[in-house]
């Protein structure tokens, strides 16, 4: 696609067998695994979780050196820092350790506080200690420090400890709802009942019951609701709705079962719609005289069109007809499965929405239905979408390009490139489309923070952003960031603006950019595009035949820099990797299965996920934005969105189903463009090649061989 992610002087990307260098060549460092013994396995216990939190910590090494130069503080506490990282590991891996022997230097470090709570929770949960004088020493230490984010943990810590004692009065005097997590505030109506403070408690546990999912830790307090005659049928019909409308059918049927049976007859049909919707439906296709309460029928109607929605469209007339639904009535109904067609890109889409009332499209639904249009290139009906849409979301970058597409395909040129100038005043995905269709370079407009040295030298001296940044050295990130919002509470606007700078000075470049976009300043491209990892990245990117700017773009997106970043979903590392998949990926090229550790390491991160793109350019034609959705939706996914035929790239990626997945590909594309712009210094950036349609894939053979590479991976794992 765009010249800014490809190779210098390549048409195209080099074909599968050049990407890689011979296999002797494969010795250097992006290649090397670590030599292990046995299998990686970090669950077994939080200790050695923690343990592994201070390796990352440590990798960390070249970043602290380069951070610390910049700041004459943070050098000065370059060897107390070390201690305290040493001395916490022991704190937090259960190592005995009583600070007998702690020098005035760690006790005069900043973070020392974080220490001692450390050791404070160590006692609570070591065993064998007096736990009325650790009692003690947690409530001096809370009350010396209040509410500053040290206190946290160890608050926590200590509720749980003192839950587990049944020390309910001195519970009570520690425990504050504010932030408070379910199991706490649970165990907080479990101190109040075996206590009799039980005045005003049964309007807040039945407003805690009214969860849609388990909460284990309220069992006795709902049991109280109960006992107390204040659990209601309406209280347990609300809590199996919240459960059914999340799609808890599971859940729902618990709570379900402490209904009378008349109440619970229509809930439990409702669980099974949801639960078997291609069934259920059929039955009441069937049976048009089977009663059945309106939003029952829609959720499994829905649930329907979101599973098969192919299915949905072959049931919808008979559907309608046998349960009786006026046109009104059924407007819905049509608007559920236009939408499920549309997120399978099948044209019928648009005869379905034409049966959907104005009233209940929302801007969502619109969106769809203009996007389905696009992919008919029904330029017409896209045109009466976007106007039907609400003035602010048809003034953003989005739908002013595609108005102006439309005006460029119904021949009104000269009001298409008027929009297009228009959009050229913006830095994004769509400018950068916008000048593509007015065959201009990209020239962005950079708009650097100024610099306010004073201001950030006061910033720096803030206690708590001092703790931010040693935190942050140590590897604490979490803590690190509650720091940094503790003391950023009361900044005005310029102050949280250079904190922006400050933290980018510190190597923190993830909270600089988190910052920023909470500031609302994303262009300042030097400060917010940087590459602290160039010598992985250029190693990574030669290996896999790609220009750095595309390695960059990926792990500016998928980790803003963290090293050390693990996902909700276990992805790790600068360029978010699942285990599995980096397996598959030295499997695909006959390389060592790396280790979990590996994945924190840049050179083999890097190596990894930069082959990773290189396998799905390969399987996809080298077309980059389709590789690119495949590096973050899986490639069968990508293959199902893939045209019949070749059609326009900005009509395929506005048509990605995932909205995660679309706006990944979209800021990838900007971030490479960024990165090459700023290492050319400010040379404008064409985006010509970004038209490219996309087209199906000539060659499955190579598809097979990921595929098989992936399965054989699992497999193992199974096996393991």
């Amino acid at each position: 696609m765009a010249a800014s992610v490809r190779t210098a002087g390549a048409q195209r990307f080099v074909r599968h067998q050049n990407i890689v260098a011979p296999p002797s060549t494969w010795r250097g460092r992006p290649w090397r695994w670590r030599e292990r013994a046995g299998t990686a396995n970090l669950h077994t216990m939080g200790s050695v979780i923690r343990a592994v939190r201070f390796v990352a910590a440590a990798t960390l090494g070249l970043l602290c050196a380069i951070s610390s130069s910049s700041a004459g503080s943070a050098a000065a506490y370059a060897d107390v820092r070390k201690a305290f990282q040493e001395a916490y590991a022991r704190a937090t891996t259960n190592v005995s350790d009583t600070g007998a022997t702690d020098s005035d230097s760690l006790k005069s470090y900043p973070l020392y506080p974080y220490l001692q709570a450390a050791r404070i929770q160590q006692a609570f949960t070591g065993g064998g200690t007096d736990l009325d004088q650790v009692d003690k020493r947690a409530g001096e230490f809370l009350a010396q420090y209040g509410q500053q984010p040290v206190t946290r943990n160890l608050r926590h810590a200590w509720l749980d400890s003192l839950a587990r004692r049944t020390q309910w009065n001195q519970f009570l005097a520690v425990y504050r709802d504010a932030g408070a997590s379910e199991a706490a505030r649970c165990q907080s109506f479990v101190a109040r009942i075996e206590l009799g403070k039980t005045e005003g408690l049964a309007p807040e546990i039945a407003k805690q019951w009214l969860t849609p999912h388990s909460l284990p830790e309220c069992d006795r307090p709902f049991a109280w609701l109960k006992e107390n005659g204040v659990l209601t049928t309406q209280l347990i019909e609300e809590r199996a709705h919240l459960a059914l409308d999340n799609n808890n059918a599971t859940f729902a049927r618990q709570i379900i079962q402490q209904l009378p049976t008349e109440a619970a007859a229509p809930l439990f049909q409702w669980a099974g719609l949801l639960e078997s919707p291609t069934k259920g439906i059929d039955a009441l296709i069937a049976s048009p005289s089977t009663p059945i309460e309106g939003p029952a029928l829609l959720a499994g109607w829905k649930r329907l069109t979101r599973m098969d929605a192919q299915a949905a469209k072959e049931r919808y007339t008979k559907f309608i007809t046998a349960r009786g639904l006026n046109k009104e009535a059924a407007s819905q109904y049509a608007l559920a499965l236009a939408l499920g067609l549309a997120w399978n890109r099948d044209p019928d889409a648009l005869q379905y929405f034409d049966l959907v009332a104005a009233g209940d499209l929302d801007d969502i639904a619109r969106e769809w239905w203009a996007r389905a249009a696009l992919w008919s290139k029904d330029w017409k009906t896209a045109s009466r979408a976007i106007a039907a849409m609400t003035e602010a979301n048809r003034q953003t970058a989005r739908w002013r390009y595609w108005t102006a597409r439309i005006d460029e395909e119904s021949q009104d040129s000269q009001t298409a490139q008027a929009i297009y100038k228009g959009l050229l005043v913006d830095d994004n995905y769509y400018s950068a489309m916008a000048a593509a269709r007015l065959n201009q370079a990209v020239a962005p407009h950079p708009q650097p923070i100024p610099v306010n040295a004073d201001l950030m030298a006061t910033l720096e001296r803030m206690p708590a952003f001092e703790r931010a940044r040693e935190l942050f050295l140590c590897g604490m990130r979490s803590e690190a960031i509650a720091e940094w919002q503790f003391g950023s509470e009361t900044l005005p606007t310029e102050s949280r603006t250079q904190s922006i700078r400050l933290a980018a000075e510190w190597g923190w470049y993830e909270q600089a950019v988190t910052v920023a976009t909470a500031q609302h300043v994303f262009n300042d491209y030097s400060l917010l595009y940087p590459r602290p990892y160039d010598a992985q990245v250029n190693a990574a990117a030669h290996l896999a035949q790609l220009a750095p700017e595309i390695v960059y773009g990926v792990v500016r997106q998928e980790s803003l820099y963290r090293i050390d970043a693990v996902s909700n979903a276990g992805a790790r590392g600068l360029m978010q990797l699942q285990p599995a998949t980096a397996r598959s990926t030295a499997r695909f090229y006959k390389r060592p299965s790396p280790a979990l550790t590996d994945l924190f390491d840049p050179y083999i991160n890097t190596a990894l996920g930069a082959s990773r793109l290189r396998m799905l350019l390969d399987e996809f034609d080298d077309q980059i934005p389709v590789a690119l959705a495949g590096y973050n939706a899986g490639p069968n996914a990508v293959i199902r969105w893939l045209p019949q035929e070749p059609l326009d790239s900005d009509i395929w990626i506005e048509n990605i189903p995932y909205n995660e997945t679309r706006g990944y590909v979209q800021r990838i594309l900007w971030h490479s463009l960024m990165f090459t712009w700023l290492r050319t210094k400010g040379h404008a950036q064409e985006t010509a090649a970004w038209l490219t349609p996309i087209h199906p894939i000539h060659h499955p053979e190579q598809a097979d061989r990921v595929a098989e590479s992936d399965r054989a991976t699992a497999a193992d794992a199974k096996r393991h």
